[in-house]
């Protein structure tokens, strides 16, 4: 049979995405055309079998429903639609915008309309301005004129794409002149306005810009959340020292406040640097790492902060240094007290002016950096030896963390070996089961002068040597298997407790099933394998002493 006009129907609640539709129809099935708004175009559609003429319409209708974005329809003889839920309305979230118009009268003009509709708006009076604006802040859309002087339309919209390409630039003109409007679409604008303005245009034009800006913002937050509970999962530790740090990590990751890490080589300083940029709304731009001491202190500078062709002999080519490569995230200096004392006037100038000059230049760059430095040296000795400045030891300490060695906190070494062994069975494609008796006691008894460093080469090894599965003391390098020795033949480990000798054989065995579980992190298997003794009798025994 042929197909069948049926006629045509308007699809109220459907106008931004579907306007009308022809049907055709016969006894099998039910086909026709959609014109879609949006593209401008014809779309084909095929819907359910059909036998009854008289229910084919409003199938048809559902099924385009179903299809179209979800509106709110007051039509008679239209579906019922589907009322948005509170966590899909976007609107609550803020927006931040920067107009960029040489003519201040109607940059106010638009920003005022502009923060009736939740955005935070800010203006600048000029093509420079805009320009430092969009290096020294994140923006969520752009709006620009497209005549200035100096620096126009063009100019701010390539730098928006450059810094922030997650923005939408809308750009205003009277001049609409057709090179113009194509050179800045094909250069990613969103869309072009004519003045004189008409308001309500230029709100619909923002709203949809923003909209994908709002959706990125509250997968953001979902992500935040996420890392609020699993966030920080490369610091490990059960301590209440390194309970102190994750709570100050915790604390400091939105903050762009300066940090200095504290601690002994080895004590997973950049670590934590990087769990402070991962878990900041930085974590999308660089994080840049420069160990001090690895560089001459003749090219500390360019390093740092870049240099112009010629500056020096060498110099054959400009270079951008760390500050400006890490524009929009974070630098993090290790061994920043070896840093000598010209170059430390000239960070701390930066810390406080926020720009930076290449060697070899005179024009100063505006930088949007968050610094975190770290050392294993006494700032304050080498203060009062005058090898560091004290204003820059303020500076830079705005709040201090430090990082226990760890020798400071045996509690924590099981949590550590058992994700080193884990980490490098996998890496390694080893089938390891564990770590026998024996080599735990030696490792839990070392104290690491090297730290988790140390320890995480030293496991490597073990693994790397393995030949039967299990870690054990023909697998530990030659300096801990000595330590293995002595243990065997009786020499006390590490810090025991004297305070139960002459004490009853309970209090004795209640003692070390609670400091077990403790180092433990309170997981009953490793406990039971680091006393020797099976699961089911620590678990009897947890319950005989009422232990938690």
């Amino acid at each position: 049979m042929p197909p069948l006009a049926v006629g045509w129907r308007v699809l109220c609640g459907l106008q931004r995405r579907y306007a009308r539709c022809w049907i055709f129809g016969s006894q099998r099935f039910l086909c026709g055309l959609t014109w879609n708004l949006s593209g401008h175009r014809l779309l084909p559609f095929r819907l359910v079998d059909a036998t009854r003429r008289s229910c084919t319409i409003r199938q048809t209708t559902a099924k385009l429903h179903s299809l179209a974005p979800r509106q709110a329809c007051k039509m008679p003889n239209c579906l019922p639609m589907t009322e948005p839920s509170p966590e899909s309305d976007l609107s609550n979230i803020a927006i931040s915008a920067l107009i960029v118009d040489d003519d201040e009268p109607h940059a106010q003009a638009v920003s005022e309309s502009l923060e009736r509709s939740n955005c935070e708006c800010t203006i600048a009076k000029s093509g420079r301005e805009g320009i430092e604006a969009i290096e020294r802040e994140n923006f969520d859309v752009v709006i620009t004129d497209l005549k200035m002087d100096e620096f126009d339309g063009l100019d701010i919209l390539r730098k928006t794409k450059e810094e922030l390409p997650d923005a939408e630039v809308i750009v205003l003109t009277a001049h609409s002149s057709i090179p113009s409007v194509v050179t800045a679409m094909q250069g990613g604008a969103y869309t072009y306005l004519t003045k004189p303005l008409d308001i309500q245009e230029l709100r619909n034009a923002v709203d949809k810009a923003s909209t994908r800006i709002r959706l990125l913002r509250r997968n953001a937050a979902l992500n935040r959340r996420l890392d609020e509970k699993f966030g920080f999962e490369g610091v490990i530790g059960n301590s209440p020292a390194m309970k102190r740090v994750l709570e100050q990590l915790k604390a400091l990751a939105p903050t762009d406040t300066t940090v200095l890490i504290l601690g002994e080589s080895g004590t997973g300083k950049e670590l934590v640097a990087r769990a402070l940029h991962q878990n900041s709304s930085r974590k999308s731009k660089p994080f840049v790492p420069l160990n001090i001491s690895a560089l001459p202190e003749s090219i500390l500078e360019s390093e740092l902060f870049g240099h112009e062709q010629g500056a020096f002999t060498g110099a054959a080519a400009k270079r951008i240094g760390k500050f400006e490569y890490a524009n929009g995230g974070t630098l993090f200096l290790d061994e920043v007290g070896e840093m000598p004392t010209e170059t430390q006037i000239k960070l701390l100038r930066v810390l406080e002016d926020r720009r930076i000059t290449r060697v070899g230049s005179n024009d100063e760059k505006p930088i949007n950096v968050r610094l975190v430095a770290a050392t294993n040296a006494d700032l304050k000795e080498a203060m009062e030896k005058g090898t560091f400045r004290q204003d820059l030891y303020y500076r830079i300490g705005v709040v201090t963390i430090f990082l226990p060695p760890l020798r400071d906190r045996r509690e924590d070494m099981p949590l550590l070996i058992e994700h080193f062994v884990k980490e490098f069975s996998k890496r390694h494609k080893r089938e390891v089961q564990g770590v026998s008796r024996a080599a735990r006691q030696v490792l839990m008894s070392f104290d690491w002068p090297g730290n988790i460093r140390q320890m995480r080469n030293v496991i490597e090894g073990m693994i790397a040597l393995d030949s039967d599965g299990l870690l054990d003391v023909d697998d530990l390098p030659m300096e801990l298997a000595e330590l293995a020795g002595e243990i065997n033949e009786g020499a006390p480990l590490a810090s025991g407790s004297d305070l139960l000798v002459g004490r009853p054989m309970v209090e004795v065995e209640r003692y070390y099933i609670s400091r077990a579980l403790e180092l433990a992190g309170g997981k009953r298997e490793e406990a039971a394998n680091m006393l020797g003794i099976g699961e089911r009798t620590l678990y009897r025994k947890i319950k005989e002493f009422d232990l938690k």
